[in-house]
């Protein structure tokens, strides 16, 4: 899962980097307001964590921007401004979630999980094509009903495509949701990636497009 991470104060979205990568996503950090609404309007993040104190537009108003953009993207309110009247404000807004500072991290990742969870029930729980069947819940993918051992981002990609049947993803897509801005990428990296799951899942299961990326065709 992709997040998005609006946050000004430097060590703390280092930290909170450092810990939602260490959980398995896949993170990007902008400081300022106008930054985050260009951000989802030419790309959206599967969730967003969102500061309110920034320090060049007021976060309510980069909450109500995104919301006219993307009216399901999950958004979570990270702020200061822990009064009720600003909760309720966040949340009329189009916030799905609000967390006053300072807080857990264990907390904001739990929040995080559901989030996770709740995209996944809506984007099917489970998903099963041919003789794979993905159980998204569980992060396991059976072949035949005999479970075989993904990395994460073999998992990720391969819910990617599956998620997406029939639609070519192309390769550029497919990196922006397995890595981070400025991660440093091999051009390879996702033709290995399918090649080592090629060897794990059915013969011609994924198909090539040549010259525009990877799908998988329901026979």
């Amino acid at each position: 899962m992709q997040v998005l991470l609006i946050e000004d104060d430097a060590s703390l979205a280092e930290g909170l980097k450092r810990s939602l990568k260490h959980e398995g996503f896949t993170v990007n950090h902008l400081t300022l307001g106008k930054q985050a609404v260009s951000a989802v309007a030419t790309s959206a993040p599967d969730m967003l964590v969102l500061d309110l104190g920034l320090p060049d537009m007021d976060g309510q108003e980069v909450l109500k921007a995104i919301r006219k953009l993307d009216a399901e993207l999950p958004i979570l309110i990270l702020t200061a401004r822990a009064s009720l009247e600003d909760k309720v404000t966040g949340l009329d807004n189009g916030a799905d979630d609000y967390l006053a500072k300072p807080f857990e991290t264990d907390e904001l990742l739990a929040r995080l999980r559901v989030f996770e969870r709740r995209l996944s029930s809506f984007k099917h729980a489970g998903l099963t094509i041919g003789e794979v069947t993905m159980d998204t819940k569980a992060q396991t993918v059976r072949v035949s009903g005999k479970e075989i051992e993904l990395s994460r981002r073999e998992f990720m990609l391969l819910k990617m495509l599956m998620e997406n049947t029939g639609r070519v993803q192309t390769r550029d897509s497919l990196e922006s949701k397995l890595y981070s801005w400025g991660e440093e990428i091999a051009s390879n990296a996702i033709e290995v990636h399918i090649h080592h799951l090629r060897k794990k899942l059915p013969e011609h299961f994924i198909k090539t497009v040549r010259g525009v990326g990877y799908t998988i065709k329901v026979a």
